[in-house]
């Protein structure tokens, strides 16, 4: 039988999954931190807690399977055809943005886990800017080049960061460190070999994924996407790797392979952002207690993250020599500037090898909700003046 906290717990939650895009479109902000901040006020009042198991379960699941839609919107291939000005222009971007990271952080005497959060950049939240103002805007692909790449790097760093928090000794780190670089090998190689073979034989794409029209291919596609992201989550396991790093090169292969397939990503987010996505943020929430945030030494932390994730942001955009309008380059860093998924993934990761304090803690999962807002208003305000000149 279920206990009552089971079952308050799943009404709890059933509730935010059928509010939270009501309020979004009332406040006009993305679903994430409004889920945040309703799982944190059920927390408060005791409806729901981190110490149920099918919670906890259901929020690593839904954690997971956002890096695997974190890796469905990089595709190589695209990326690959850019202009080489703007990816070497991206690359310096991305160069200046961490070193002013470990120069600041150190200046500023931050913990190793901080110095890392500020430079992270993810692109979820930004695919939400591409919808309301559309993709052909310069400043937003521009923001999609550099953000795939930081966002790989990211991915990158925060797998480096979890074999860091795990071991117990140089000796281990720099064998893990070692594996990590097999398999990355180890996958550019499959990477090559499957661009070679679906180059000689096109049709083989059809066959693993046939056309929704054929009766028994119908879900074809969602079983390969699917059986695809538990291989690599069963892989990374065995090779005490980073689960999430493996779940988003997973998606990364279905896009860069199976770009064809456009109604796939459609598919795998809506089932992703409509239910296991929001149970991770209601978990996150859940965990951050909103009563906390008044504390100076969080308080003071959090504006420390939020003026130098800015700072080296926009810093970093004055390189960008071929964009002449200031307002652009200043577009380009608040749309970087809300990393809103992996910042939370990093918290998530530390504090679960207890490689954070609790004030550090609160800070980034506030910073990340604050970040989003402040971002959401500002190019809201920029995008009108522009339309008004």
């Amino acid at each position: 039988m279920y206990s009552s906290d089971s079952i308050s717990t799943i009404l709890a939650v059933s509730l935010v999954l059928v509010l939270s895009p009501h309020l979004s479109r009332l406040l006009r902000l993305p679903t994430a931190p409004i889920e945040i901040i309703l799982g944190s006020i059920l927390a408060i009042f005791g409806i729901i807690s981190v110490e149920n198991d099918n919670f906890s379960l259901l929020s690593d699941v839904g954690f997971l399977y956002l890096m695997f839609l974190a890796g469905l919107e990089v595709n190589l291939k695209s990326i690959f055809k850019m202009p080489r000005v703007y990816i070497i222009k991206s690359l310096y971007f991305l160069l200046v943005m961490w070193s002013l990271a470990f120069i600041l952080g150190i200046a500023f005497n931050l913990e190793t886990f901080l110095i890392l959060v500020l430079p992270l950049i993810s692109i979820g939240i930004l695919a939400t800017l591409s919808k309301e103002y559309g993709k052909e805007l310069r400043w937003i692909k521009m923001a999609f080049l550099v953000g795939t790449l930081g966002e790989v790097l990211s991915i990158v760093a925060l797998t480096i960061f979890e074999a860091y928090s795990t071991v117990s000794s140089t000796e281990e780190f720099v064998a893990k460190i070692a594996l990590l670089v097999i398999f990355l090998s180890a996958i550019v190689i499959l990477y090559l070999l499957f661009k070679r073979i679906f180059w000689w034989y096109p049709e083989l794409k059809t066959v693993l994924m046939p056309s929704n029209k054929i009766t028994d291919g119908r879900y074809q596609d969602l079983r390969l996407a699917i059986g695809l992201f538990f291989i690599m989550i069963a892989i990374m396991m065995q090779l005490h790797l980073e689960v999430a790093f493996g779940a988003f090169i997973a998606g990364m292969f279905i896009s860069t392979f199976f770009h064809h397939k456009k109604e796939l990503e459609e598919r795998m987010s809506s089932f992703g952002f409509g239910f296991l996505v929001p149970v991770f943020f209601i978990h996150v929430g859940a965990s951050f207690d909103l009563r906390n945030i008044f504390i100076s030494d969080i308080l003071i932390t959090t504006l420390l993250i939020l003026f130098l994730m800015f700072s080296i942001r926009l810093i970093a955009a004055f390189t960008l020599s071929f964009i002449k309008e200031k307002s652009q380059i200043v577009l380009i860093a608040f749309s970087l500037y809300m990393p809103l998924t992996l910042m939370i993934a990093v918290a998530t990761i530390a504090k679960l090898h207890s490689g954070i304090n609790e004030f550090d803690y609160y800070a980034v999962i506030l910073a990340s909700i604050l970040e989003v807002i402040i971002s959401m208003l500002v190019i809201k305000i920029l995008m009108r003046e522009k339309k008004t000149t």
